[in-house]
């Protein structure tokens, strides 16, 4: 198994990119929301719990494309430094424990484009972050940053559009072949 691990701040287009890059190559989507839709059945947003079970959920979900042998998982995720270190390690970890492959993409663009994109209708639907001043305070509250890893592509997200960017992700790691 390969895992793509898509990464970022939010309004990035790390779900937008996952989407352009599946249907150049074939492969199964992890959003992060799917964890945190999940844990919002159960707890408040942030309670005591939440991101604890969030967390389970990504595990659980990546071991198991490793132990069923699912070619391309592509997943994203919103890694802040130095606070979703040791949730990285454990990832790191499943993905060892099976032969697999970890492959980490981090997505950025300027301050000035995820806030024009925060308000679009799609991440109000999906339960996103979708206010500028809601992102400003993430934004400046976390250091979301690539995962410590030498092998991390970064990618502009505000300099090319989703499809040339999914590109460049298949071609990099060798996805087509």
């Amino acid at each position: 198994m390969k895992l793509l691990f898509l990464h970022g701040a939010p309004a990035v287009g790390k779900l937008t990119v996952a989407r352009a890059l599946l249907r150049i190559v074939p492969g199964r989507l992890m959003d992060n929301h799917a964890a945190i839709d999940l844990a919002l059945t159960v707890f408040e947003f942030g309670a005591p719990g939440f991101w604890e079970l969030v967390h389970e959920v990504r595990c659980s979900a990546i071991d198991a494309a490793a132990e069923h042998d699912v070619p391309l998982l592509v997943t994203t995720y919103c890694y802040a430094e130095p606070e979703d270190r040791e949730q990285f390690r454990q990832i790191e970890e499943i993905v060892q424990r099976h032969g697999a492959k970890l492959l980490p993409v981090f997505l950025h663009c300027s301050r000035e484009e995820v806030l024009r994109r925060v308000g679009n209708p799609d991440r109000v639907e999906r339960r996103k972050i979708s206010s500028g001043e809601h992102l400003i305070r993430e934004l400046d509250r976390y250091d979301l940053t690539a995962v410590p890893r030498a092998d991390c592509l970064r990618l502009d997200t505000g300099t090319n559009a989703a499809e040339v960017t999914a590109q460049k992700v298949v071609r990099h790691f060798g996805l087509d072949a």
